[in-house]
């Protein structure tokens, strides 16, 4: 069964690759357009703009329930992610659910202890086994039918971002902030579903590959420190111990005192 499987996923979906390579591409525009020091703080923003969206939305929020928000700041956190154009909240967290459930085993979705770096990295998000997800795998949230309309019409987001970038900053900052800094934001990402499985260290006896990277965590605001995650992994802190630099925790901290994040989850040793 479990080669059947292995065998199915491996099949790429031209849909899938061409706009993600034509998106690549356009990471060339760097060399037509007028280059100032603040593209740099556009594709800085950006990226770490967006990366709270996917670390915060995508993963703490919507894939494990760490902390509670209200509904209006759960649309707009799932907006944020979404301007990421790594598809609809409700797609990204069934599937990281399916992750954790299959953790480095045969099953995994994209593990690269059995399946490779490549795999792992980019290949199943290429792959036409996973266009579609399980409705029950995320039954909590998709009851919400703006959630559901926002998973449905997920390009929504990033087309809007991307305008008001282009109308706020012109066309190099379009180039920085939004391709630039989309594609950067890719594998910024999928390193944690590649290298996080691979390199650093462990300090949790967990039933998989998961390991800590402190270079990771700084790229990710606080996801590298993966074998801590998947040890705790409803925790909304992954950063535990003082040196361990979790931005997206601090972060959403300080929402807390706002009231706007609720009930964070501690982590459990």
């Amino acid at each position: 069964m479990a080669e059947a499987i292995i065998a199915k996923r491996k099949n790429y979906d031209l849909g899938s690759m061409v706009p993600f390579l034509l998106l690549h591409a356009t990471v060339l525009l760097v060399l037509v357009v007028p280059f100032t020091p603040s593209m740099i703080a556009w594709l800085a923003g950006s990226y770490f703009l967006r990366m709270f969206g996917v670390t915060a939305g995508y993963h703490r929020y919507f894939s494990h329930r760490s902390f509670k928000l209200n509904r209006f700041w759960q649309f707009w956190l799932a907006f944020l992610a979404q301007t990421s154009g790594q598809k609809g909240a409700l797609w990204w967290a069934a599937h990281h659910r399916d992750h954790h459930l299959h953790s480095d085993r045969k099953e995994d979705l994209h593990s690269p202890v059995h399946e490779g770096f490549w795999w792992s990295h980019l290949g199943w998000i290429l792959s036409d086994e996973y266009n579609n997800y399980d409705p029950k795998r995320i039954a909590d949230f998709s009851k919400f039918p703006e959630l559901r309309l926002l998973d449905r019409f997920h390009l929504v987001p990033p087309i809007l971002y991307a305008v008001a970038i282009w109308y706020v900053g012109g066309w190099p900052a379009l180039v920085w902030g939004f391709f630039v800094a989309t594609v950067v934001l890719y594998h910024g990402t999928f390193l944690i579903n590649s290298l996080a499985h691979i390199w650093g260290t462990r300090r949790y006896a967990t039933p998989d590959e998961s390991r800590n990277n402190f270079w990771l965590a700084i790229v990710t605001l606080g996801e590298g420190w993966h074998n801590n995650h998947h040890h705790y992994m409803s925790s909304v802190r992954q950063g535990v111990r003082w040196w361990e630099v979790d931005i997206t925790f601090y972060i959403l901290n300080v929402l807390s005192y706002f009231g706007i994040a609720r009930d964070l989850r501690e982590f459990r040793a």
